[in-house]
């Protein structure tokens, strides 16, 4: 399985974690920095279902668009 979630923010105009950061807390979803910088720099070693309806939210993506 891959995490394509670095490239689907591109595709969405979002270049940088900090500025991904601050649409998923405008969402109601905060994140620590540390966390932020392994879902945008690898593969997460885990992620809340509900987190991931946020970030797909945030992207106005499908799960199948960021785990491949």
């Amino acid at each position: 399985m891959i995490w394509n979630l670095r490239l689907v923010a591109a595709n969405h105009g979002i270049w940088k974690a900090s500025e991904m950061q601050r649409r998923l807390a405008g969402h109601g979803l905060v994140i620590s920095a540390g966390k932020m910088s392994g879902l945008w720099s690898g593969k997460p070693a885990s992620l809340k279902l509900d987190d991931l309806d946020v970030i797909c939210a945030v992207l106005g993506c499908g799960i199948e668009e960021l785990l491949i």
